[in-house]
Formats: structure tokens, sequence, C-alpha cells
């Protein structure tokens, strides 16, 4: 004789979900199919996302011990070039706007950067500027980083919702069904009401990943951006060491 107690518990819980999804009318299947397509758009975005922040955040690390690393920072102008974090992205344009002020070419920059900076004294509006030019470009950065990350809020905000409308329409459905039938029992009632919370189930499946991924990838964010931010500082100090050594 079949004992369900036999069953394995996967097993069990798989075929029940199964059981569940063939009762969903319609709309409950619509509303799967498209909560399954968020979850599919949500974990390409994680996935990605996740391994650009990393090489973000190691490739801004590596630029940053670089930059330290030089008496003279116009020397390494041409690495900047080859490193694709987005601190790099702050010294070039940084750079750009100092060699504007220097009236310097970046091949007689490299050179000259190679033993000492410039002898020329900028004005505090050109130092102001040079501040400005960097921090335009920290946030265009930080623009850049939080591409997508949209989504992912929508996502944790939406497929609850989406979930919870599949139930409520399931539920509406099989009470209706239950009044035509003109009988009202458990088994009856049962298959209707499991299809119905299976939108739930599966809002959830998306939500919470969504949001660990959202958190995580926030988390990731914010060091890059104080990396961003604590370089803008770090570069004024030279360059505002080397103006008052000039005096």
């Amino acid at each position: 004789m079949f004992d369900i107690d036999s069953i394995p518990p996967i097993a069990s819980s798989a075929s029940g979900i199964y059981y569940a999804y063939e009762h969903c009318d319609f709309v409950g299947k619509l509303i799967c199919y498209m909560l399954f397509a968020g979850s599919t758009l949500t974990w390409t975005i994680m996935i990605e996302k996740g391994i650009a922040l990393y090489r973000a955040k190691k490739a801004s690390e590596e630029f940053i011990q670089l930059f330290r690393g030089k008496k003279f920072f116009l020397s390494i102008i041409r690495m900047s070039e080859n490193n694709p974090g987005p601190v790099a992205r702050v010294f070039d344009d940084g750079v750009e706007k100092l060699l504007e002020f220097y009236k310097l070419s970046p091949e007689r920059a490299e050179l000259y950067g190679s033993a000492q900076c410039p002898q020329q004294k900028l004005s505090s509006a050109q130092v102001e500027t040079l501040r400005t030019t960097m921090e335009r470009t920290v946030a265009d950065q930080i623009l850049l980083l939080e591409d997508k990350i949209g989504l992912l809020a929508t996502a944790v905000s939406v497929s609850p919702f989406f979930g919870l409308f599949g139930t409520v329409w399931g539920i509406t459905m099989a009470f209706c069904a239950l009044a035509i039938a003109g009988r009202a029992d458990m088994q009856a009632l049962a298959p209707g009401i499991g299809g119905a919370l299976l939108t739930t189930i599966v809002g959830l499946c998306v939500a919470i990943p969504s949001l660990i991924g959202y958190n995580l990838l926030t988390v990731a964010i914010r060091k890059i951006t104080v990396y961003m931010d604590n370089f803008v500082e770090e570069f004024m100090a030279r360059i505002k060491l080397e103006q008052y050594e000039q005096e």
C-alpha cells in the first residue's frame, strides 16, 4: 500500500508546487511567468554588477596604491590610462585640467613629473576649478556604478505585490467556483487555494534574493564612492602642498 509519509520532503514539496501550478488559472500562471522573467532579469543584473563592482573596487585600490607610491604623480599619466577603475578616471580628469593650467602636453608632463613639479603658482580660482572638475567626475562615475541598481529596488518592492495580487485573485476565483458548484468542502476548495498561494511564494522567491543582492551591491558602491571622495581630497592636498613649497 502506498504511504505518503515515504515520499522525501523535497520531492513532496516539488510535487506540491507543481500541483498548485496546475490548478492556477490563466491570470495566476501569467503572474508566475512575469515573476520568473523578473527573477531572470534580477539575477542577471546581480551577477553582472557584482563582477563589475568587484573589478572596479580592486582596480581603484591598485591605483590608489600606485598614486601614493609616486612623489611626483604626473609620472603616472600613462599608467592611469590602463587602469579601468573609477578612481583612475577621476585622476585623468583632474590631471587634464591641471595640465591645462600648466600649459603642458601629456608627453611633456610625464617627463616633467618624473623629477619635479612645474614651478607655476595656481590661483585660488584654478584650485577650486580643479576640485569642481574632479567632484563632477566622481558624480558621473557614481551614476555609472548605480546603473540598473534601480531595477533591483523595483523588483524588491513590486514582486511581493504581484504575488499578493495573484493570491487574492486566485482565492476570489476559488470561492466563486465553490459557490457555483453549490457545495462547501475542503477537498473542493484546496486546489484553488493552493494555486492562489503559489504566486505569493514565487513573488517572495524573487524579492528576497533581490533584496540581498541590492544591499550587497549598494555597500560595494558606497565603498568605491568613499575611495573616490578620499582620492579627491588626497589629490588636492598634494596640489596644495606643492603650491605651498613654491612660496
